[in-house]
C-alpha cells in the first residue's frame, strides 16, 4: 500500500505544473484533477482533501469515511494512520513529491473460512521523486524504511514477517516506440518469515522459518501505455452509472484499443542471499536463490518466461537414503516458459463483439471460438536450456511442445555429464542396500539408449508424436496410440505396430 498510494495520488497531477504558484486555486484545481481518477465522492466525503503548505500542496489521506462505509456494511474493521504527499510545482512542468512513510494499521474482517486480520508497522518511512505528467509516471524515485514488521492470522495459519532497513529506487524515461521504459530496484535486509501452519479441519501442524539477510527485487519494463491506462481509469470513474457505461461503450473500445499493447515487455526478479528454511523434516538453504518472470504484452508472438535458480542447496540428509546423497544437487537452474502466444488477435476480437447491452455480453460459443482460433496459431510451451548439478554430474534439458489438433507433440533433448558416475555410486550402494540395487538395471537401460557425445556427455533426443509415438535417439520406445474405427471401438487392425 505504501508503494502504491504515491502513484495512485500524483495522478493528479496529471496537469503539467510550470512552476504555477501555490495557492488556494491551485489547490482547488488539483482536487478536480483527481476526481477524474478517484470520483468526486472521495473528495466530497473528506477521505482525500488538498491544501496548502508552505510552497507545495498537502495531499492529506483520512480513510474513516471508507471505515465507516465498510463497517456498516460488513463486518469489517480497519485502522490505519493518517498518510500525507507534500506535492511542489517545477519551472519544467514536474512535481516534486515527498512523503513521510512511517505507518501503522490493522485491519480484521469475517471470510468465508472463519475471521482474518493482519497488523503491520513500518518505521522511519520516507519517499521522494520527480512526476512527469507528459509521461504519467515518475521520472525518478527513492523510498527507504528503517525497518517493516507484519502479523497476520485466520482459522489456519498464523504469519509474522519482519525486515530491517529497505531501500527502493524507480527511473522512467520515455519509450521508442511510445510509452515509459522503467528500471526499479528493491533491497530489504534482515529478511524473516515464521509461518505456522495449525488446521484444525485437518489436523496438520506444521511451522516454518525463513530467513536471508538479504532480499532483492529488480522489474524492468518496456513501452508501458501509461497514459491510455490513466484515460481507462478516468473513463471508469466518469462512467460507474450502468446505464452511462453502456451509452458510451464505443468510447470505452476506443480507449481498450489505444492501451493496446498495455506495455512491451516486462521482467522482473526476486532474489534471496543464504536463505536458511527451518522445518520440522530438517533445515534447508541456499548461498543463492532466485525467481524470474518475464511477459510480453498482448501481442502476436507473445512470450512468457519463468526461471528458478538456486546455488548452494543444503538438503536434510535424513530425508534421503545414505546412498542417495551423493546424488542430491547442489546447483539449479530451470527455465520455462510459452512462445508463440497470440493474445493481440484475442483481445481485438473480444473488445470488438462485446456488447454491453446484450446479457451475456459476448456471444455463447465466442469462448470456444477465441480458444480454437489460438490453438491454431501454434502457441509453445518452451523449457529453455535448464540445469541441475552437483560436485560429480550435470544434468541439462530443453526443448518444447507444441499441440497441433489439441494433440500433444514433444521435442526434448536431455544430456548428462557423470553419468557413469551415477551409476558406479548406484552399483557401490547396491552391494549393501537392497533398494539402491533396483535401480542400478534401470540406469543401465537408460544409458543404453543413449547417445555418446564429443566430450563425453550421453545425450537423449525424445520425440513424441500427436500419435502418442515416443522415440529416443531415433529409436521406437513407444508405438503409436490404436486408431479407434468409425464405431468407436479399437480394432487391432487398424493399430499401428
Amino acid at each position: 500500500m505504501n508503494r502504491v498510494l504515491p502513484a495512485v495520488f500524483v495522478l493528479a497531477l496529471s496537469a503539467p505544473a510550470f512552476g504555477q504558484t501555490v495557492d488556494g486555486e491551485g489547490a482547488k484545481q488539483l482536487s478536480e484533477n483527481l476526481s477524474r481518477y478517484i470520483g468526486s465522492k472521495a473528495i466530497d466525503s473528506g477521505f482525500l482533501k488538498v491544501s496548502v503548505e508552505g510552497d507545495a500542496y498537502k495531499l492529506a489521506v483520512d480513510f474513516k469515511p471508507v471505515v465507516d462505509l465498510l463497517a456498516a456494511q460488513h463486518s469489517f474493521k480497519f485502522d490505519f494512520s493518517p498518510y500525507a504527499l507534500l506535492v511542489k510545482p517545477s519551472s519544467n512542468g514536474t512535481w516534486s513529491v515527498s512523503a513521510d512513510m512511517s505507518q501503522s494499521g490493522s485491519f480484521e474482517f469475517k471470510g468465508p473460512e472463519g475471521p482474518q486480520s493482519m497488523q503491520f508497522s513500518i518505521t522511519d518511512g520516507k519517499f521522494s521523486g520527480v512526476y512527469d505528467p507528459e509521461q504519467a509516471a515518475f521520472t525518478s524515485a527513492t523510498q527507504s524504511i528503517a525497518g517493516m514488521t507484519m502479523n497476520s492470522r485466520d482459522t489456519a495459519q498464523r504469519a509474522k514477517v519482519s525486515t530491517g532497513a529497505g531501500t527502493a529506487t524507480m527511473n522512467a524515461s520515455k519509450a521508442a516506440n511510445g510509452g515509459v521504459d522503467f528500471t526499479a530496484t528493491q533491497t530489504l535486509a534482515d529478511f524473516s518469515e515464521a509461518l505456522d501452519f495449525d488446521d484444525p479441519k485437518s489436523g496438520l501442524k506444521f511451522p516454518l522459518t525463513i530467513k536471508s539477510p538479504k532480499l532483492s527485487v529488480n522489474a524492468t519494463g518496456k513501452g508501458v501505455r501509461t497514459k491510455p491506462l490513466l484515460d481507462l481509469l478516468a473513463f471508469a470513474v466518469a462512467n460507474e452509472d450502468e446505464a452511462r457505461l453502456k451509452a458510451n461503450q464505443a468510447q470505452l473500445k476506443s480507449l481498450l484499443l489505444a492501451a493496446l499493447p498495455l506495455w512491451e515487455r516486462i521482467d522482473g526478479t526476486y532474489g534471496f542471499k543464504d536463505l536458511t528454511v527451518e522445518s520440522p523434516v530438517g533445515h534447508f538453504g541456499a548461498t543463492e536463490l532466485d525467481t524470474g518472470f518475464g511477459t510480453d504484452g498482448i501481442a502476436q508472438n507473445g512470450a512468457i518466461n519463468y526461471s528458478i535458480k538456486a546455488a548452494g542447496l543444503k538438503i536434510p540428509h535424513n530425508l534421503v537414503p545414505a546412498w542417495g546423497t551423493p546424488l542430491l544437487p547442489t546447483d539449479v537452474s530451470l527455465n520455462f516458459g510459452g512462445a508463440n502466444i497470440d493474445l493481440d488477435s484475442m483481445a481485438k476480437k473480444a473488445i470488438e463483439a462485446f456488447d454491453l447491452n446484450k446479457n451475456p455480453p459476448l456471444p455463447a460459443d465466442f469462448g470456444d471460438t477465441l480458444t480454437a482460433d489460438f490453438m491454431a496459431k501454434m502457441p509453445k510451451f518452451v523449457i529453455g536450456h535448464s540445469t541441475v548439478k552437483n560436485g560429480d554430474m550435470e544434468i541439462a534439458m530443453e526443448g518444447e511442445m507444441t499441440f497441433a489438433g489439441m494433440k500433444p507433440e514433444a521435442n526434448v533433448t536431455i544430456d548428462i555429464a557423470g553419468y557413469d558416475k551415477i551409476v558406479e555410486s548406484l552399483q557401490a550402494a547396491a552391494k549393501s542396500e537392497p533398494e539402491a540395487a533396483q535401480y542400478v538395471p534401470v540406469a543401465l537401460a537408460i544409458k543404453g539408449f543413449g547417445k555418446t557425445l564429443p566430450d563425453g556427455r550421453i545425450e537423449w533426443v525424445v520425440n513424441g508424436k500427436p500419435d502418442g509415438s515416443v522415440t529416443v535417439n531415433g529409436v521406437m520406445v513407444k508405438p503409436a496410440d490404436p486408431v479407434a474405427n468409425d464405431d468407436g471401438d479399437d480394432s487391432e487392425e487398424e493399430t499401428t505396430p
